[in-house]
């Protein structure tokens, strides 16, 4: 089960003042690694405010710790402590990542394909591997614990920096450092285009066909459209969402899918600080409106998957079939810092017309699978069932 992360919607002001702060602790931790403060023989006794406690850390590591520590890295690693509390998405990205975030190109970086979920302070679970995927390939399976990669701990990193850390323009491969079965491994996963295609779609008896979504990029709704018409002319049967894997995308693109089948001016809704929310409209004509729909959803559907699927499961009436989604439905903006590095905040969170919030508690299923999300078998039997009680 997902743990219940709290909604963090900052307005500007208090986006300063965490700023502020941050930047006053980091610069009086600098000061006083870096000029040698006088060590003491012990912590100060029962601190009581924030300033007293950084002093007595400060004064234990300088007095106490093995090594000169290094200023810069424990400043970094201080801010990486304090983002990545705020929520799953929030990280603190170094000058690297958030050039590498800023680049218009990075949905097609090479990747190798592994589906991961953290939350704050702990290693990233494997939820899911892209089919035919480098990792597949290299032998990383859903279940491994990502303790490293490259010899960097994934333990502080937020999940949208360790994502960033994956990609690469480059063929170079990733090492990656595992748990599983309570021994440790290391992989190494050549990094390679992940997907062949944005999407398939397949016939399949008793359904107007399955369509599953590699991930929400653009172009995809612009393929779909000139694709799908034809394929599900004349048909009336329920059509299969498959979202299983769709865990990258956009906000914009999960907006022009919905469309696909939702006309509203209000198809959901984006909640900011102090409960101020931003419509999501969908006002272009729906080609597929009256098509009765099922959705397939796992652990491994995040994000703007999430969205369309709660979307269409309040609007259009679609059952899900799978297990419980993460709950990773926000949206993010980037704040730059001195030196090219960058914070990564969650701004908003994605509630439905009715007013439910699927951030962080995830979209649960109309009709649970025991079996993992790989087995395409369970969903079409659990789909089956599903249909045979339709009226």
């Amino acid at each position: 089960m997902f743990s219940r992360i709290s909604l963090t919607a900052m307005s500007r002001s208090t986006r300063t003042r965490l700023l502020s702060v941050g930047a006053l602790a980091a610069g009086i931790l600098f000061f006083w690694v870096a000029r040698q403060i006088r060590p003491a023989s012990a912590a100060p006794a029962a601190p009581q405010t924030g300033a007293d406690l950084t002093e007595a850390v400060v004064r234990l590591i300088r007095a106490d710790y093995v090594e000169e520590p290094n200023a810069k890295s424990t400043m970094e690693g201080g801010f990486r402590g304090m983002i990545g509390s705020l929520d799953v998405l929030s990280s603190y990205l170094d000058k690297d990542a958030a050039l590498k975030r800023a680049d218009a190109a990075l949905p097609g970086y090479l990747d190798i394909g592994l589906i991961l979920y953290k939350r704050p302070s702990t290693f990233p679970l494997v939820v899911g591997v892209v089919d035919g995927s480098p990792a597949e390939k290299a032998g990383l399976k859903p279940g491994d614990v990502v303790s490293a990669l490259d010899d960097a701990s994934t333990i502080l990193p937020g999940l949208s920096e360790i994502r960033l850390a994956l990609k690469s323009v480059e063929a170079k491969p990733v090492k990656v450092r595992i748990i599983r079965d309570n021994e440790t491994k290391e992989i190494s996963a050549p990094r390679g285009r992940v997907y062949s295609e944005a999407y398939a779609f397949s016939e399949q008896a008793g359904t107007s066909g399955v369509l599953s979504l590699a991930h929400l990029h653009p172009p995809l709704v612009d393929e779909l459209k000139a694709a799908l018409p034809p394929r599900l002319a004349g048909k009336t049967l329920p059509l299969v969402l498959d979202l299983r894997f769709a865990f990258e995308g956009d906000n914009e693109e999960a907006r022009r899918f919905v469309n696909l089948f939702v006309r509203s001016a209000t198809a959901g809704q984006f909640e900011k600080k102090d409960g101020v929310k931003e419509a999501m409209a969908c006002l272009d004509p729906a080609p597929f409106e009256s098509l009765p729909l099922v959705l397939w959803v796992s652990q491994a559907t995040m994000g703007p998957a999430e969205i369309a699927a709660a979307c269409l499961r309040e609007l259009r009436g679609a059952k899900a079939v799978g297990t419980l989604t993460p709950g990773l439905t926000s949206r993010q903006e980037v704040f730059p810092l001195p030196g090219g590095d960058a914070l990564l905040l969650t701004t908003a969170v994605f509630t439905t017309v009715s007013g439910a919030k699927v951030w962080s508690k995830g979209i649960p299923p109309d009709v649970k699978v025991e079996a993992p999300a790989s087995d395409r078998k369970a969903y079409l039997e659990k789909t089956a069932g599903l249909l045979a009680r339709r009226p």
